[in-house]
């Protein structure tokens, strides 16, 4: 069995649009339940908020999400970032996935040629999710930042 790793994404009424924006970026399969799917005591007016998303998209991109009822505290963490990583020969894939996720969002760090010698971008989405983009230059680890400078 294989054990994985998934992002958690809470919205607070927007996870339909968001994980609809994330399957148009990444592909795959996306499944969404909403709270009467579940037949969850809830104020009839929010019966069709999103209570779990999945996207899988079969090349290890996965992520879930969920809306944030009124009568639920929505859980915050701006010390999270999703970080997509990937090596010179990957450069198309990773740009297109820069490309999209730059819709609307706000900018921090253009993607471009980074002092590590890779080309590095970093976002917040429309939906407030932090992102970074990260192409090694060479074929060199490119995950959990091991060609960065310490």
């Amino acid at each position: 069995m294989a054990v994985s790793l998934t992002p958690y994404l809470h919205f607070g009424t927007e996870a339909r649009a968001a994980m609809e924006f994330y399957h148009s970026v990444f592909g795959g399969d996306l499944q969404a339940m909403t709270f009467a799917d579940f037949k969850m005591e809830i104020d009839p007016a929010e019966a069709d908020l999103i209570m779990h998303s999945f996207l899988a998209t079969g090349i290890g991109l996965d992520l879930m999400g969920s809306d944030t009822p009124s009568r639920m505290t929505r859980p915050t963490g701006s010390s999270v970032t999703l970080s997509l990583s990937g090596h010179s020969c990957d450069e198309a894939t990773l740009r297109g996935y820069w490309d999209k996720l730059s819709v609307g969002a706000t900018i921090g760090a253009e993607l471009a040629d980074a002092p590590w010698g890779a080309k590095f971008g970093q976002l917040t989405d429309k939906f407030g999710i932090q992102w970074l983009v990260n192409i090694a230059a060479d074929e060199a680890p490119a995950s959990g930042g091991a060609d960065l400078p310490a």
